[in-house]
């Protein structure tokens, strides 16, 4: 550990001092990953959710995301990550015969689009929650168009170690109160996260090329990219352009001062985003006639339109809003939002890589991270910006708050800060996986080259493939991968189980709804 100090790694070395190192291992991971159902030819299946899959309202691990065709598997959370990846590959095996000839398209940029209108919009039902669902992505579809909410990630979430909290708790003197410091200690894991989190888009981005019929509702986006083929629009360095500004952004977004300091910060800022009438979104109409069109015309809708990189997150009950969990019983996980799909894994995430991301956030959280006080978070998402559209570029400078510095050396500074972490995550493991996890990044930071944007864009050129035929080919050998893999009966039975469940679930809650639309829209808005 020569590479590092107290004044860098406090809570570390005073865990070490103390022989309560152990503490931070055992962390709950839990991973969501969204993909795309696609005909044989590579379309956007046109197809209702499959009804044998269960209720996507109800359903506690398979659901839908935006479009009635991108799915969205959920794990619980799990202290082991193979335990995790295992839960993910079991839905997989249950998902894939129960989709007749269709396949999951296993990149994040979406294909296979024919205009806007051939991404369907997600149905639920017609509970009121059901109903509130798909105006919010109604709304979504008005205030963005439909081809940016086709876009699949995986988002890793993660809980500190609930026994590790009462020691970093007597290390400081600032709080007197437990869930007070676990949220703050929470928020200066995020700053720390936004403020490098760029990392994640260079190391695992895997979306450097787009299909031209991804920009169909808005072609003049096409202008800033290169043509890497009839087909295909690039950029030579890019590593995640998912994350980019023609993935999830929007002007009115960009002038939000959400506040990461606090708790009651974020949740005031938030609030109020969600409060505040947009004139662009007011000329759109809540309602024609009476069919809604978005649920208000408001900066955002709700919560869920706030697309950051990190959420602080609290387990809600139903019909609570998000902010309100957060108030009420503080941040319980984190979910970090900027993974792209990894195309050369078949559940879309490799167990190394969930090793890393770990001991990456158990950094952050160890980390001192001073309070934002101006222009942090415009920095950070230049930052982002830079390495989304041109992180493999040769010298690529970023700015670290103090000033300019290469990406090279600001990488090569992260994992090493990360290697106490990671050994004291491996101790008693002859595997060293997360040391071994850190490596694998290392030898991707010293070889621009062997990272997964770098990669696509040199297998398609050898190939000769356009983005959409180059993502179709990888889909069928994942769905080879899972059809020649059948699930353990048992937990077959265990699946259909849980869909008929959800289906009793849906129907009940669609009996028991006791208010019209309307007013259940204005009860729910005016929790407080």
């Amino acid at each position: 550990m020569n590479n590092f100090n107290r004044h860098t790694h406090p809570r570390l070395f005073h865990l070490l001092d103390t022989e309560q190192q152990e503490l931070l291992r055992g962390g709950l991971k839990g991973i969501e990953k969204e993909s795309l159902r696609i005909s044989t030819q590579g379309m956007i299946a046109q197809t209702p959710h499959p009804k044998v899959l269960g209720s996507a309202l109800m359903h506690p691990f398979i659901t839908t995301d935006y479009s009635e065709a991108l799915l969205e598997f959920i794990t619980p959370p799990f202290a082991e990550a193979d335990a995790m990846l295992e839960f993910m590959r079991q839905i997989h095996q249950f998902v894939y015969p129960n989709i007749g000839d269709e396949l999951l398209l296993s990149t994040s940029m979406p294909c296979g689009i024919d205009g806007d209108l051939s991404i369907p919009i997600a149905e639920y039902g017609s509970s009121n929650i059901a109903k509130m669902k798909h105006i919010y992505r109604k709304g979504l579809w008005h205030r963005y168009g439909r081809s940016m909410q086709s876009i699949a990630g995986i988002h890793f979430n993660y809980s500190v170690p609930e026994k590790l909290w009462p020691a970093l708790f007597a290390q400081q003197t600032e709080f007197s109160d437990l869930p007070a410091f676990i949220n703050h200690a929470y928020f200066g894991l995020v700053r720390n996260f936004q403020k490098t989190g760029w990392l994640i888009l260079y190391l695992f981005g895997a979306s450097p090329a787009i299909c031209k019929s991804f920009f169909g509702s808005r072609p003049h986006l096409m202008a800033q990219f290169e043509e890497f083929d009839n087909g295909s629009l690039y950029h030579p360095y890019a590593t995640s352009l998912r994350m980019s500004d023609i993935g999830y952004k929007s002007k009115n977004q960009e002038n939000l001062k959400i506040d990461y300091n606090s708790l009651a910060g974020y949740v005031e800022t938030l609030t109020q985003a969600i409060s505040t009438p947009y004139p662009e979104y007011e000329k759109i109409g809540v309602k024609d006639g009476e069919e809604y069109k978005q649920l208000n015309c408001n900066i955002l809708q709700i919560e869920n339109e706030f697309y950051s990189t990190m959420r602080p997150k609290q387990i809600i009950a139903s019909g609570e809003k998000p902010t309100l969990a957060l108030k009420r019983r503080g941040v319980r996980y984190v979910e970090l939002r900027s993974l792209d799909l990894n195309l050369f894994s078949p559940v879309g995430i490799e167990l190394s890589t969930t090793y890393f991301l770990e001991a990456f956030l158990l950094n952050c959280l160890l980390q001192e991270s001073p309070l934002h006080q101006g222009q942090e978070v415009q920095i950070n998402n230049q930052n982002q910006l830079k390495v989304a559209h041109a992180g493999r570029q040769p010298g690529l400078v970023l700015n670290n708050h103090q000033g300019e510095i290469t990406l090279n050396a600001w990488a090569n500074d992260i994992l090493a800060a990360m290697q106490p972490v990671c050994a004291v995550l491996d101790a008693g493991n002859p595997a060293k996986p997360y040391s071994a996890a850190l490596e694998l990044q290392q030898a991707l930071v010293d070889n621009p080259d062997l990272t997964p944007s770098a990669r696509i864009l040199a297998e398609m050129g050898n190939d000769q493939q356009c983005f959409g035929q180059y993502a179709l080919v990888q889909s069928k050998k994942h769905q080879a991968y899972f059809k020649s893999s059948s699930l353990d009966p048992k937990l077959g039975n265990d699946f259909q189980k849980m869909a008929e469940v959800s289906w009793e679930q849906q129907s009940a809650l669609e009996q028991q709804d006791a208010l019209d639309f309307d007013s259940f829209l204005t009860q729910y808005f005016s929790q407080h």
